[in-house]
């Protein structure tokens, strides 16, 4: 099968859904021997979209383990202008204001514009919401007249970004929707999208990878040998809940002076925020906190190994891979009661819910998970064990192509 993938980055560009779509695409070439081509942006994250004076990759075309890889070049020369005027439309609830947020979301991208009537595919697919890279594929499929799958990653409590009838009307207009989670399955009703399209999936990982991890060397490298170590993994975005997880360790201290909290992900815009509230922590304090920023996707084993418990306290997510992560690496996490978050992690059995942005619940998980380790050994064994019968990439590649096929039989 001939397989067009659009996504708002790829490989080495750090994030779930582009790792979502990278693991897919080598699932399909490698074990089904399809052919796949990603058509992506010469960005490492989305900042680039609406942010000038961003690092960026070279645009261009190139092979990475078996999967055709071309990337076009972001044109965001008219973000300033762009971001005034959805401010104004969005404040206002002016008509259209929806297309304006999705211009200024980006990507932009004219290289791929103007290259959509040379794809070939049996179909095509995009990942994810609300940016402009999924208009473009419906183009690509309109023109190629084939079937268009779409995987949203819906995040409904972010009204800014997903609050666009531009989206419902793209959904509308798909042969099939994957959605990650019975949460976005369900909103997606609540919207009367045809039930008959969706399709609940789920994101993948690779389990025997974060079970034979290793974080000695990173135990070592930080100096976190013998203590309690609560590990925050994902992109310093300001919905992550990092304020929360900070504003919790002093709660934490008083009872387990001994733990230590490491944040490791890629830094964004955001990050000079917590910057300025890590700064504010007395010099003890600040010693107990470590800093990973920006590793390498085959770091991320050995940093999750190396804690004892992951947090992950976000105000909401399409689904959340680093729980999947921690399962598989035999620790235990805890999440919010926010969103599709219920859907992956069930309170009480494989994990621990919380409210969103109670920074004394959140305390008060973490003591609880420190001081019981019968209780962490349990709820990660549960977890383990929900990953293997649902989120491998195997599994989920092979839903994935099952969607494609019937939407589009070879």
């Amino acid at each position: 099968m001939k397989i067009a993938h659009f996504v708002q980055g790829y490989k080495p560009a750090i994030g779930g859904t582009e790792y979502l779509m990278q693991r897919v695409s080598e699932q399909l070439v490698g074990r089904y021997g399809d052919d796949v081509t990603v058509y992506t942006t010469n960005a490492y994250n989305c900042e680039v979209f609406n942010h000038r004076g961003v690092e960026t990759m070279a645009p261009g075309r190139e092979v990475i383990d078996g999967v055709k890889v071309v990337r076009y070049k972001v044109f965001n020369q008219l973000a300033p202008a762009l971001n005034l005027a959805q401010k104004i439309g969005y404040r206002w609830h002016l008509p259209r204001n929806d297309l304006v947020r999705t211009l200024y979301s980006g990507p932009i991208l004219p290289g791929l514009l103007a290259g959509l009537g040379k794809i070939e595919a049996d179909v095509v697919c995009a990942s994810s919401f609300p940016l402009m890279h999924m208009h473009y594929a419906a183009m690509a499929a309109r023109r190629l007249g084939v079937p268009l799958v779409l995987h949203g990653g819906l995040h409904p409590q972010d009204g800014w970004g997903f609050d666009r009838k531009v989206i419902y009307r793209l959904i509308e207009k798909a042969d099939a929707y994957i959605a990650n989670t019975n949460y976005e399955r369900d909103f997606l009703l609540g919207k009367d999208i045809d039930g008959r399209k969706i399709h609940v999936v789920g994101v993948g990982t690779d389990p025997e990878k974060f079970a034979e991890a290793d974080g000695t060397d990173i135990r070592r490298r930080y100096g976190l040998n013998g203590c309690p170590v609560i590990t925050f993994v994902g992109q310093q975005g300001g919905h992550k809940g990092i304020e929360t997880l900070l504003k919790a360790m002093p709660l934490v201290w008083r009872q387990a002076p001994e733990a230590r909290l490491m944040i490791a992900g890629s830094r964004t815009k955001y990050s000079e925020v917590l910057d300025a509230v890590i700064a504010g922590f007395e010099p003890a304090q600040r010693a107990k906190i470590v800093i990973i920023n920006n590793f390498s996707e085959d770091e991320k084993p050995q940093i999750i190994a190396a804690g004892d418990i992951l947090a992950l306290p976000s105000g909401f997510e399409s689904f959340g891979i680093t729980f999947l992560e921690a399962w598989a690496a035999g620790k235990p996490v805890i999440g919010c009661r926010s969103g599709a978050i219920p859907s992956v992690v069930s309170d009480g059995l494989n994990g621990i819910l919380v409210d969103y942005k109670d920074h004394r619940e959140l305390a008060g998980a973490l003591l609880e998970l420190i001081f019981d380790t019968e209780m962490r050994r349990r709820l990660a064994d549960e977890g383990r064990e929900h990953v293997l019968k649902n989120y491998t990439w195997e599994i989920v590649a092979g839903k994935f192509r099952s969607i494609y096929y019937k939407a589009a039989p070879a």
